[in-house]
C-alpha cells in the first residue's frame, strides 16, 4: 500500500536526523509520508511564515535540503508532494534508476518496496540504490510475507520476502530494531 508500518517511522526519520543528508532520493513515494516528515523535520527554517495574524507555508526556494522522488503509479501524487517534493520522476524505478548519475544522493530511502521485486529484480534494485547513493541507502522490507495483489497497481503486487542474510549479501550490513520489518542500511562513506 502507498504508506508504511507506523511503528518504524520514527527509527527511519531518527536514522535521516542523525545523518544530516543535503540531497534524498525517496524512491516509492507512495502518499508521500517520508518526503514531508523528512521537510519539516530536516529543514532548518520553519516551514512556515508568521506575519501578524497571517501565517502561510515558507516558499520552496528557501529550502536548503532537496528531496527527489521516483513513483511508479501517478495516482498516489497529490498537493503534499508538490510541496514536499524538490522534483518526482514517475515510472518504474528499475528503469528510472540506471538513468540518475552515481553518487548523486546523500541518502536513499525505499521504503517499503523491495518486496514488490522478484528476487532477481530487487538484487538489480539494492545494487542501483548503492551505485546512486553517495552517503547510505535506507530499505524496509516486511520480515513475513505478506499476500498483496492490487489490480489497479500492479506495482503493489508483492512478490519476494527478504530476509537478513539476503541484505546483508546485497550490502547492507546495518540493521535497526523493528519487530515486522527488516530495516537495514549499506553505508557509502570513502
Amino acid at each position: 500500500m502507498p504508506f508504511s508500518f507506523s511503528n518504524q517511522l520514527s527509527a527511519i526519520i531518527g536514522y535521516a536526523e542523525q545523518q544530516k543528508p543535503l540531497s534524498i532520493l525517496d524512491i516509492g513515494v507512495g502518499m508521500g509520508q517520508y518526503g514531508f516528515l523528512l521537510r519539516t523535520n530536516l529543514e532548518n527554517i520553519n516551514l512556515f511564515e508568521i506575519n501578524g495574524a497571517n501565517a502561510r507555508l515558507r516558499d520552496k526556494n528557501q529550502w536548503k535540503i532537496k528531496i527527489d522522488g521516483i513513483e511508479g503509479y501517478a495516482g498516489y501524487l497529490t498537493p503534499v508532494h508538490d510541496y514536499a517534493y524538490n522534483r518526482i520522476l514517475i515510472g518504474d524505478a528499475l528503469e528510472l534508476l540506471p538513468t540518475l548519475a552515481s553518487n548523486s544522493y546523500d541518502l536513499i530511502l525505499a521504503i517499503d518496496i523491495l518486496e514488490h521485486f522478484h528476487k532477481e529484480q530487487g538484487v538489480r534494485f539494492l545494487k542501483e540504490c548503492r551505485r546512486i547513493a553517495k552517503g547510505s541507502s535506507l530499505i524496509s522490507t516486511p520480515k513475513e510475507f505478506m499476500e498483496q495483489d492490487v489490480p489497479a497497481n500492479p506495482f503493489e503486487n508483492h512478490r519476494s520476502v527478504w530476509n537478513d542474510e539476503d541484505l546483508k549479501r546485497c550490502g547492507f550490513d546495518t540493521f535497526l530494531p523493528n519487530p515486522l520489518s527488516w530495516i537495514a542500511v549499506a553505508n557509502h562513506h570513502e
